[in-house]
């Protein structure tokens, strides 16, 4: 890691930089352009030490971490910024399950509807997003414990978790039920009445 401020920031605004070139010659649509203004947004903004808690979320999904080697000091001024930590944890996973289900969604997408061809994505991309990092780390022996303690659990999981399962459980409702069916499972999940 980097411990001079400036070149970490030109390090994070490089790559955003590199990102937006990437996105811009693949003729990629440019919505994804969002990614490396988010990336560059960070380098400008974001404290250095915020940005290692960041890099060290990513390498705790990737499994090689070791919160070990941080001293008591470090330990503690980076458990202060565990909301970075986690947001490195969540996107890493994102990440690592989006490179699965969405080849899996542009090749379904040739061949049946769109609606259909997320949904499949989607049904992919939730268990890989739970189950795929824990794997890695299994995989790359990491001490979870250890982490967890500094860190704390991280929630944000289930809640992005929850939040993708509960659009997609509405896509597959809107798309295999008749609309008055689904009005009425609506109205039972809410508790409005029928």
């Amino acid at each position: 890691m980097f411990e001079n401020e400036l070149q970490t920031r030109t390090a994070i605004c490089g790559t955003a930089a590199l990102l937006a070139t990437i996105f811009f010659l693949a003729h990629l649509p440019h919505i994804l352009l969002i990614v490396p203004v988010g990336v560059l947004f960070l380098g400008i903004v974001a404290d250095p030490e915020e940005t290692h808690a960041v890099w060290y979320g990513v390498l705790n999904t990737l499994g090689i971490f070791d919160a070990a080697s941080l001293n008591p000091a470090e330990l503690a001024n980076y458990a202060e910024k565990r909301h970075y930590f986690w947001f490195g944890e969540v996107a890493t996973a994102a990440g690592i399950a989006g490179t699965f289900a969405i080849p899996l969604g542009i090749f379904l997408a040739g061949m049946t509807e769109i609606t259909l061809a997320f949904i499949s994505a989607a049904v992919l991309f939730l268990p890989l997003f739970v189950f795929l990092p824990r794997v890695i780390q299994r995989g790359m022996k990491a001490d979870p414990e250890i982490v967890i303690e500094a860190f704390g659990k991280n929630d944000q999981v289930k809640k992005v978790f929850w939040t993708l399962f509960a659009a997609m459980a509405g896509l597959v409702l809107a798309r295999v039920v008749d609309p008055v069916t689904a009005q009425q499972v609506v109205a039972m999940i809410t508790g409005s009445g029928i």
